[in-house]
């Protein structure tokens, strides 16, 4: 691949016929869009203090050139549902907080249409630091497809 073909690619097709620049694609998504992209069809099946389960089906856009689930895809699916989790146990002078760190250890692939299993647990939550384990698991089997880990700063809110 040239280097012309690679910029292209990351940057969206950006020039038209012309030959003049015009706006990406992907400058004209909403806010906020790759969490209902990422997390479209999903189902909450448990939620309690900490605890969050949820199931999904593996969508046809979230699968990479091997036809598997994309491990970007996985990796917010971590921060989302972690997030989740986490929120489940915040006090409310508790601001939403940023992304400190976030793992993810890829044990197996899920394919398309593959039910999946979504569980996240809140490890700790802290007046400014919360973690929260996440795992990907086969529905049918319960097989570990992929275990993720996601500690957030939680800033305190401002008390004006």
């Amino acid at each position: 691949m040239n280097l012309g073909s690679v910029t292209r690619y990351l940057e969206g097709e950006v020039i038209d016929e012309g030959g003049k620049d015009k706006e990406s694609k992907v400058a004209k998504l909403p806010s906020r869009f790759i969490e209902r992209f990422v997390l479209k069809g999903i189902k909450v099946d448990l939620i309690e203090p900490g605890r969050i389960v949820c199931s999904m089906k593996v969508q046809p856009h979230l699968l990479n050139a091997g036809k598997f689930l994309h491990g970007g895809a996985m990796a917010t699916v971590v921060d989302l549902i972690g997030t989740a989790a986490i929120y489940t146990n915040v006090d409310s002078d508790q601001s939403e907080g940023v992304s400190v760190e976030i793992n993810v250890s890829y044990l197996d692939a899920a394919f398309l249409d593959e039910e999946i299993e979504i569980e996240s647990r809140a490890l700790r939550v802290g007046k400014a630091v919360a973690v929260a384990s996440v795992e990907l698991r086969r529905k049918k089997n319960g097989k570990m497809i992929a275990q993720g880990r996601h500690t957030k700063y939680l800033a305190p809110r401002p008390k004006l």
